[in-house]
């Protein structure tokens, strides 16, 4: 048998179907592949996938029309434009909907993990620096808040400060992981196993420590959940008796996660044969599947999967893309935003080969 081509899977037959009945696709971001794969239904039977080239994309972020990546040197904040997608030139009338680049923060490299869009604007966790900061256009980064026991900023990955949960109703920062409590260069390495700690950043009281490498809290509904990538669970956290209970055990090294109705979607990773970090980890021998993992939350079931067979062997973040069926998004690489005008009232694509006046999409933005 021939090897399989680059970036194949697996999936089972259910989830096209899924997609189309959630009216929504899944983004994930690979930054071992420097990509940002958008897997979307063909139709009721078939899962196509479409992969973008970022430079080492980390934390994605999605809020209404906007959709943020971290990348390792800076902060990319795309916008939709579906009235553009209908004219895409290389695929007319393929997508429903078109993330255009329309702003980039030059950060330089801070190891940005999540980012989400919240009340005080996008922030990002700062892993270099050990810090939760606000992206804008002053500066790197302006540092917000930072554990109690981090006593300077400085680029040493003190505690490998990762996840960032939000307050739904509100959209403050509410609580954020790390995987240790240390204060020098990189000393979370010691113990990381089960050094882990979920943090509360308004009264920045520690709620739950020990944890097997803590990754993607997530407030939904009124419910606060985690992945404990070491051992491959998801969690739902009791706050009030810092204690949490076990939802469902999966097969890889979790981290990343969005949820959409009863289901909850969740990005799974290998490890690498070689790692000295991880291969002690209890989910070491069970880490045979990268791709994503969907559990139906009334049951805590996993009910379907996609499966990477090449190419791809971590993922980092998964969004929801929710109302777009058929998704595209642009990168910086090849420079086609620059032919792209999106006004409050129409979008044009301009036709570089043409000397006449840009052609009109749609009056849709």
């Amino acid at each position: 048998m021939p090897p399989a081509p680059p970036f194949s899977y697996t999936y089972t037959p259910n989830i096209p179907e899924l997609l189309q009945g959630l009216n929504c696709s899944i983004a994930i971001s690979t930054y071992q592949t420097g990509k940002v794969v958008i897997f979307s239904a063909q139709d009721e039977n078939q899962l196509i996938q479409l992969p973008r080239t970022f430079p080492k994309p980390m934390g994605m972020a999605k809020k209404g029309n906007k959709w943020a990546i971290a990348t390792n040197d800076s902060v990319v904040i795309t916008s939709n434009a579906p009235g553009l997608a209908a004219n895409y030139a290389p695929n007319p009338g393929v997508y429903d909907s078109l993330y255009i680049p329309r702003a980039s923060y030059y950060t330089g490299p801070l190891d940005m993990h999540d980012i989400q869009f919240t009340d005080q604007g996008l922030l990002g966790v700062n892993t270099m620096f050990s810090s939760l900061c606000k992206i804008d256009e002053d500066f790197s980064f302006k540092s917000v808040w930072q554990p109690s026991f981090i006593t300077e900023l400085k680029p040493e990955d003190r505690c490998h400060l990762n996840g960032l949960a939000i307050e739904p109703t509100t959209g403050k920062p509410k609580y954020i992981t790390a995987l240790g409590q240390g204060n020098s260069h990189r000393s979370w390495k010691e113990g990381m196993l089960n050094g882990g700690v979920l943090i509360d950043i308004e009264s920045n009281e520690i709620i739950l420590s020990e944890l097997p490498v803590p990754h993607t809290p997530r407030i939904y509904g009124n419910e606060l959940f985690m992945l404990l990538s070491a051992t491959g669970e998801l969690v739902k956290v009791n706050i009030q008796s810092g204690t949490y209970d076990i939802i469902s055990q999966l097969n890889g090294f979790v981290r990343g996660m969005d949820r959409v109705g009863d289901y909850l979607f969740i990005a799974t990773s290998k490890l690498r044969l070689n790692s000295s970090l991880f291969k002690e980890a209890p989910v070491a021998k069970r880490s045979v599947n990268c791709g994503i993992t969907v559990i139906y939350m009334p049951t805590g079931q996993p009910c379907g999967y996609i499966n990477y067979q090449t190419s791809v062997e971590e993922l980092y973040d998964l969004v929801i893309l929710e109302g777009n069926l058929r998704p595209n998004i642009l990168n910086l690489e090849k420079g086609m935003h620059r032919t792209s005008v999106v006004t409050q009232d129409e979008v044009f694509w301009n036709n570089p080969e043409k000397e006449t006046q840009p052609e009109t999409a749609t009056t849709t933005p």
